[in-house]
Parts: C-alpha cells; structure tokens; sequence
C-alpha cells in the first residue's frame, strides 16, 4: 500500500469508523478545532427513556486504526451518552482490506462501560450517508447496566466524522 493510499485509508477509517449513524435532516454546526457535526443536544438530565433511536456522532482525528485508538463521541441525543464520551477499539483495523471487525468499549467514566462488537466493510467509501457497517451492543457496567443497542455505521460528509444511528434500551430495573 502506497503512502498516500494509507493516508487516505487511515483519514476514511477515522471518519467510518469513528461513528455511525446520522440524521441527515439536522444542521452542521462548528464544534471545538473547526470540526463539524450534526447539532443532536446532548440529554443529560437522569430521566432519560430507557429506549428509542439513538443517534451519535463520532470525531476521530486521533484514530489511526491500532487496537486501543478511540473516537469522542461529539453528538449524542442519549443522555447516558454525554458528549465527550470514548469509544475505543479493541482491535486493529485491517488496512488493506478496508475493513474493521472486532470489539470496542464506549467509556463515559470510569466503571461505566458499554461493551460492543463493531464490523465496517467499506472504510474507504467517501460516498456521505452510505452505511457501511454496523455496531451491537450487550454487554455493560455501571451506568450501562441492562443496556443494549443496535445501530448502523455510515459515513459522514467530514471525513474525520462518523455517524450511528439505531435502537438502544435498558433492561427493566430490578
């Protein structure tokens, strides 16, 4: 694989697999370093509905495809999914296959931890709002307890972004 060719790959894994859905319908607004994202206001409040859609949007300018690189999580309309949350990736990518199949944990603090399993087929595609993978989530601590999600991964207009969007719940408190 060329340099240049890397370079390309590792910019469009960042942007596939740092999210992975989005709602196409929202306006852009600048966010912290010129970034860009979908304006989803982050829920914080503690009554939050135990489920319903979920849409996410991911930055990832540090993500260089290695096992243990995270993307921060800058749009989230979940309030169990404040905005700075990590979602890091347990596994490298393969490069040369353009391709990521393997686990990530989403930390929002620690002892908060959602644990999922992320398969992206296209890492490449620079085609907006294409999906082209997906993410599922089931296992958890601490504030994850009961959780459980499935979302698609697409590509967003900024390459650097990622956006999921899906279905999440958490199981009925004891």
């Amino acid at each position: 694989m060329t340099h240049r060719k890397l370079l390309i790959a590792t910019a469009m894994l960042a942007s596939v697999v740092t999210t992975a859905c989005s709602d196409t319908t929202a306006p852009k607004q600048p966010v912290a370093g010129g970034v860009t994202a979908a304006a989803v206001a982050p829920s914080l409040s503690t009554s939050s509905p135990r489920s319903g859609a979920v849409h996410l949007t991911k930055e990832c300018s540090t993500y260089a495809g290695q096992a243990g690189d995270f993307c921060t999580i800058i749009a989230s309309n979940v309030g169990q999914i404040p905005v700075g949350s990590r979602v890091f990736y347990l596994a490298a990518a393969d490069l040369e296959q353009g391709t990521y199949d393997g686990d990530v944990e989403l930390r929002v603090k620690p002892g908060n931890v959602a644990f999922g399993h992320v398969v992206v087929t296209d890492l490449f595609s620079t085609i907006a709002n294409t999906n082209i993978g997906n993410a599922s989530f089931s296992g958890r601590t601490g504030r994850f307890t009961g959780f459980h999600a499935q979302i698609v991964v697409s590509v967003d207009i900024d390459p650097l972004l990622a956006d999921w969007n899906g279905t999440y719940s958490f199981s009925p408190r004891d």
